[in-house]
């Protein structure tokens, strides 16, 4: 199968150029489930080139079918206050595409679209949706729009009579990529597994995702995106190292602090099993603890 470079990668040296805006309007659309259309990517400081290039961000501007116009910020990242990120990102383009003098209506709606490549957060899907809803505390009534509040906002989206707080807030997308299960049901499950493998399958037919499989393509690289692209990926990998030695020194410190607290029980002869449960130390690992105690005693 042919090899293809890494989304994350791409989004931030090739899906910029308009000759490629057919792969990211392909996977909008399908996560969306409504036609897009992207007219330009917006110049602002998050698009520079970041001397950390784990950074990889890229702002917008959308027009969907019903001639609405949305900015769109997709970013893939991989840190563990990454909920902050989300919401500063999504902040940050609110205010950057507000022009002076301009009023609080004409701020235009935003999609937040995070695709991340570890563990983030605690849940079972791979595929989560975030809006913006007022519940009453009393009645638990969703608070909407009056009549003039509808027709200040009508001009804006073509939504006459038809909004909300959901629709002017931020929505938020989140794509747990390591948490794919494998089984491709619909269309955007095939952009998952591009995701998460790097691999396209001839029979998939999801919009955009034959030009991706194309486009994406290592050997067609020029020298210098090649040499680029290998350098992104030698990065990986040592980050990957770095966090792998991180994990295991953290929890060779985790073990010695139940085991000092262990032998703090053993001491005041607790049984062992309810040792192992205070402790969650293994009960193999308690009784190990319990000999040791007793050979040293025996010792001095």
């Amino acid at each position: 199968m042919t090899k293809l470079v890494r989304f994350d990668w791409a989004i931030k040296y090739l899906l910029r150029n308009k000759a490629n805006f057919d792969i990211l309007e392909g996977f909008l659309s399908e996560l969306l489930k409504t036609p897009i259309q992207i007219e330009q990517v917006l110049e602002s400081e998050s698009n520079k080139n970041h001397k950390n290039d784990k950074f990889n961000r890229v702002d917008l501007l959308v027009k969907t079918a019903e001639g609405k116009h949305i900015i769109i910020e997709v970013q893939c990242s991989n840190q563990w206050d990454y909920m902050s990120r989300i919401l500063y990102g999504a902040s940050k383009v609110v205010c950057e595409h507000l022009r002076q003098g301009n009023s609080y209506r004409a701020i235009a709606k935003v999609i937040s679209v995070s695709i991340v490549f570890f563990n983030l957060g605690e849940g079972k899907d791979y595929l989560y949706k975030g809006t913006t809803t007022f519940k009453g505390l009393h009645y638990h009534d969703i608070l909407g729009l009056n009549d003039k509040e509808q027709a200040a906002y009508g001009g804006f989206g073509g939504d006459q009579g038809d909004q909300s707080p959901e629709k002017i807030f931020p929505e938020y997308y989140l794509i747990k990529v390591t948490k794919f299960q494998e089984r491709v049901r619909d269309k955007i499950d095939e952009w998952v597994y591009f995701l998460k493998h790097g691999e396209i399958k001839k029979k998939f037919a999801a919009q955009g995702i034959q030009s991706a499989a194309e486009k994406l393509d290592v050997l067609k690289l020029s020298e210098s995106d090649r040499r680029a692209y290998e350098r992104y990926r030698e990065g990986l990998h040592d980050d990957a190292s770095f966090a792998e030695m991180i994990e295991i020194t953290e929890r060779k410190a985790e073990l010695k602090v139940k085991q000092r607290f262990a032998r703090k029980l053993l001491a005041k002869e607790l049984p062992m099993k309810e040792i192992a449960e205070l402790t969650e130390l293994p009960l193999e690992a308690v009784r190990k603890l319990s000999k040791n105690k007793k050979k040293n005693k025996k010792s001095l």
